[in-house]
């Protein structure tokens, strides 16, 4: 049986609310992670994300499934809907950013497995780690892409 097919959008300003319910979802999903905002303030964070046009939607038959935030090189956000994980959305997301930049940056704490094991089969490598020096003050690493180079 086939996989439904992943399609990959800009984000349009109606989206903050599906995204900034994902947002919510997986804070309230990981028992080890803070809750620092709000639903309401999760749908604004998203809704500014989509104004400044960082945002690249994942959807699956129509329904949002996950999305990517990047501005220029760095990725502030990446999240996959709880019934779509482990579904290629983050893979589909991650090799859109990276075919539109040569370096990619973004941090991941140190204790979501999930997403270090994600971004070091991407090719990211661990660049500096912190001891919470983050809004949530949990520990963080920092990771790095580098478009590889052919010889010409």
């Amino acid at each position: 049986m086939n996989s439904p097919a992943i399609t990959l959008r800009p984000a349009r300003a109606l989206d903050a609310g599906a995204l900034g319910a994902m947002m919510s979802e997986a804070v309230h999903d990981t028992p080890w992670k803070p809750t620092l905002h709000s639903g309401a303030e999760d749908i604004a964070h998203a809704g500014q994300m989509i104004d400044h046009g960082w945002v690249t939607v994942a959807e699956i038959e129509g329904q949002t499934a996950g999305f990517l935030a990047r501005e220029d090189g760095y990725i502030p956000s990446l999240f996959v809907a709880r019934d779509c994980r482990r579904a290629g959305i983050a893979s589909a997301l991650l090799d859109t950013a990276k075919s539109a930049c040569e370096q990619l940056t973004l941090w991941t704490f140190q204790a979501n497995a999930a997403a270090r094991k994600l971004y070091t089969s991407h090719n990211f490598t661990e660049v500096a780690r912190t001891d919470g020096d983050n809004d949530e003050g949990l520990p963080d690493i920092h990771f790095q892409w580098r478009a590889e180079r052919t010889a010409q």
